[in-house]
């Protein structure tokens, strides 16, 4: 490292990037070996700070170093096999493809990790794993810790308008771990689910892995069109929404809507299953109800993740199960899953019945309110007339609509890392009204950073139109 002098020409993060990069590959620097700290990089080469945590960051997304709290940023112990992997002949990526991006810092559906309150957490990590006895180390309920269920239930109901048993409730792996239960279990082979246009495209993926068809409905201001799901596929048997925060658009669904939604479910027979990702980040108002506690009829499953509360390495998310379907989720838990970590789950029950949970989100939303607007007014001062910022009434993310659209990098693929971690519009829809966007996230962009990453994401677009 000792070589590395102050960069002269293109980005600066991009420069120090390339250099520790080029350090690695060569040699220079081993797997293990530290790399000196950002604040004292920085320091060395007469860069803002922020410049060098951007260039590592991005070294970590791509698996080149790993930061570990106190103990600093080393090279990856195993990055002698990347670097080979690096070297061998290329495959095409496939354009839906996902990659390991939450580390980037413009990644749009993650959460702030620097804000994670990790003194607590390890405190209860440590109380339950010193109090580790044969119960929890036996065999786990399939449904999920009756304490995490109980827990889960007392929260929907305060914060969610979702009335439910602990007995309704499901512990699963996270959202797509939600997608291919429901589906495997109310989807008969061949049959047909609305899905949202734009939409997370994962679930398009798990449908069509379990042979069902995912027809795409049109996303309007409303939410949703379900006029044109029902002149799509009238024999759809499912339809997934995100109806407190849609993800990429970032509408809400209009009550005449969810209404509209939940009586095409009631005479078609059919299931909703609710997405409600981060319904508890609403930063105008308070944070809309949940559909399913519209529901009168059974027909909504409501679906949600500690992924973007918590940290999504944490891989927990839950299910309320209509009523009348609980016995046949039980089941398949039993025979398709076996049931989560209960040393996670014990952790995850107290963090909530101890009112931690609660303190965070009340956090969290003053936090990202605040990192939004910041962001927001860095991208419109340096974008000016070239682009407009459009905000959703809560979430995670911007939309970022540039005029005369992205150029190449309309289609970068997702594990490119191209632009910061944001991704294009491309990847999510086909609609051509929609490919001047780009999906922004926040949560990871403190206020000070903001006009830095703005203006490296302006030269980002800027020489993707000029390719």
């Amino acid at each position: 490292m000792n070589d590395m002098t102050h960069p002269r020409t293109g980005a600066l993060y991009r420069q120090i990037y390339d250099r520790v990069r080029r350090s690695i590959a060569e040699g220079q620097l081993r797997p293990g070996d530290r790399l000196p700290s950002a604040r004292a990089y920085a320091q060395e080469l007469g860069v803002a700070r922020g410049t060098v945590d951007l260039a590592y960051a991005i070294l970590a997304g791509e698996g080149y170093v790993e930061t570990n709290g106190r103990a600093g940023t080393r090279v990856a112990p195993g990055i002698g096999r990347m670097i080979a992997a690096a070297e061998a002949p290329s495959v095409p990526a496939r354009p839906n493809a996902t990659y390991q991006h939450g580390m980037l810092p413009l990644a749009p559906g993650v959460p702030a990790f620097d804000l994670f309150p990790r003194k607590v957490w390890t405190q209860l990590v440590r109380r339950h794993a010193r109090g580790l006895g044969r119960s929890e180390m036996t065999y786990p309920d399939p449904q999920g810790s009756p304490r995490l269920r109980e827990a889960i239930a007392a929260y929907l109901s305060v914060s969610r308008g979702v009335t439910c048993t602990s007995d309704e409730v499901v512990i699963t792996g996270g959202f797509q771990s939600t997608v291919g239960l429901v589906t495997q279990a109310m989807l008969p082979a061949g049959g047909k689910a609305w899905v949202e246009d734009p939409g997370y495209s994962p679930i398009r993926r798990c449908l069509e892995e379990i042979g069902a068809c995912p027809v795409r409905v049109p996303i309007d201001e409303e939410g949703m069109d379900v006029a044109a799901g029902v002149a799509r596929a009238p024999n759809a048997r499912c339809a997934i929404v995100a109806p407190a925060h849609q993800f990429p658009m970032g509408v809400a669904m209009s009550l005449g809507r969810r209404l509209q939604l939940l009586d095409w479910a009631e005479r078609a027979d059919a299931w909703i299953l609710e997405d409600d990702y981060d319904g508890e980040f609403r930063y105008q108002g308070r944070p809309a109800p949940a559909l399913k506690s519209l529901d009168r009829s059974g027909r909504v499953f409501y679906a949600g993740t500690f992924s973007k509360t918590l940290f999504p390495g944490l891989r927990l998310g839950y299910l309320v199960v209509p009523p009348s379907e609980i016995a046949r989720f039980r089941d398949l838990m039993r025979f398709l899953d076996g049931g989560r970590s209960a040393l996670e789950q014990a952790v995850t029950a107290e963090f909530l019945s101890e009112g931690h949970f609660a303190r965070h989100i009340k956090k969290m939303r003053g936090a990202y309110r605040s990192r939004r607007a910041a962001l927001t007014t860095a991208l419109a001062a340096r974008f000016g007339r070239q682009a407009r910022v459009e905000q959703g009434a809560g979430g995670l993310h911007l939309l970022l609509r540039v005029d005369g659209g992205l150029g190449t990098l309309a289609d970068m693929v997702w594990n490119s890392g191209k632009a910061l971690g944001a991704i294009p519009m491309r990847v999510l829809t086909d609609r051509a009204d929609l490919q001047d966007g780009l999906v922004v996230g926040f949560a990871n962009v403190a206020e000070r950073q903001a006009p830095a990453l703005a203006e490296q994401l302006h030269g980002i677009v800027m020489a993707s139109r000029a390719d």
